[in-house]
Order: structure tokens, then sequence, then C-alpha cells
């Protein structure tokens, strides 16, 4: 089994992206480590000294804040990018129109407004759709359909991004993003 991500914040503590332990152990080395926070720890162990012997070794947080970031490449404060492993995370799986559960190979990608009408590609316009919902709603708008949104479209924060993106998420890593979660109840209604 391989060691879980950990999750690296800028030193204001806003969530920038997972990482890789041997990524950490970098920085914690170079010591660029501002803070740390987690109730995970890891240790790791590295070579032995010429010159006293000993082998050392490096702890290292779940979860890790870096004094001089250089978040440029991160585009934490903009929307996060658009998949349909993340869209499908989002709506839990369901289909917005029948609300019945899919793996994602029978989830499709719907636009609530279709493309050729002049809606978008983006995290507002698009739900998760099984094939039948969506064949059947076709080119339509859903009211033209006559079917109903069973939740708003949404665009993630950049924290329920990383919690959508990362499967092996640690539990002290879960309660940290959880706090920054938008504090809105999407679903409209399963009447």
């Amino acid at each position: 089994m391989s060691s879980p991500l950990i999750l690296r914040l800028d030193v204001s503590g806003v969530p920038i992206t997972w990482m890789p332990w041997q990524d950490a152990v970098c920085l914690y080395s170079r010591d660029m480590i501002a803070w740390s926070a987690g109730e995970s720890v890891f240790t790791y162990r590295g070579g032995i000294s010429r010159i006293t012997g000993r082998r050392s070794t490096v702890s290292i947080n779940s979860i890790i804040a870096i004094k001089r970031s250089d978040t440029t490449h991160y585009v934490r404060r903009g929307i996060p990018p658009l998949s349909n492993k993340e869209l499908f995370l989002r709506d839990g799986h369901l289909c917005m129109y029948c609300g019945d559960e899919f793996p994602e190979g029978q989830l499709t990608r719907d636009h609530v407004i279709p493309l050729s009408r002049g809606g978008r590609d983006c995290w507002s316009n698009v739900v998760a759709a099984c094939k039948g919902c969506n064949a059947r709603k076709g080119n339509r708008l859903p009211e033209e359909a006559k079917t109903t949104l069973l939740a708003v479209p949404y665009v993630p924060n950049w924290a329920e991004f990383l919690a959508l993106s990362n499967r092996r998420i640690l539990a002290d890593q879960m309660e940290f993003l959880k706090a920054q979660f938008k504090q809105k109840h999407r679903l409209l209604s399963f009447q």
C-alpha cells in the first residue's frame, strides 16, 4: 500500500494541492515548512551518515504550510479544472434528473443549457446524468424536456475540489478541508 498524499497549504493556511511524501521530505530538509497540522505523522528513514554512523529520519505531518510558496502554477484562487471524474464525485454519482446512483461508466456530463443553445462547458452549467436521462433531455432545457434538476450545479471551491480529487484522504486532512467547504445546502428536493 502506498503512502497517503500530503496536503500542501500556503503560509496563510489556504489549501493548494496534494503532494507525494518525497516532495514533503525535500521541503522539510530545505527548511521550507512554516507550520504543520494534522494528527497523522509519518517517519521516513534515509541513509547512514559517514561521519556519525547514524541513520537519518524525517517526520512529516499530513498537512504542511510552505514558507515561501510560489503558487503561480496552482490555480488556487481561480476555478478548479472541470473533469468528469470530479463532476461525478461532486454529484455523488447520482443522476441529477432521475436521482438514481450509477457507476462512473454509466454517467454522462449533461449541459443544463445545451452547448448548441449558448450554454458553456463549466461547473455551473453541468450535472451528472445517466445515459437514458441525458438522451431523453437531448438538446432541450430541462423544463422543455419536462424534467427537473434535483440539485443546483455549483462551482466547488478549491478545498472541495481537493477533497473530490483524492480518494485516500486521511481523517485529519478531511476535517481541515471540510472547515473550508461552502456552508450552503445544494440539493433542491427529491420530491
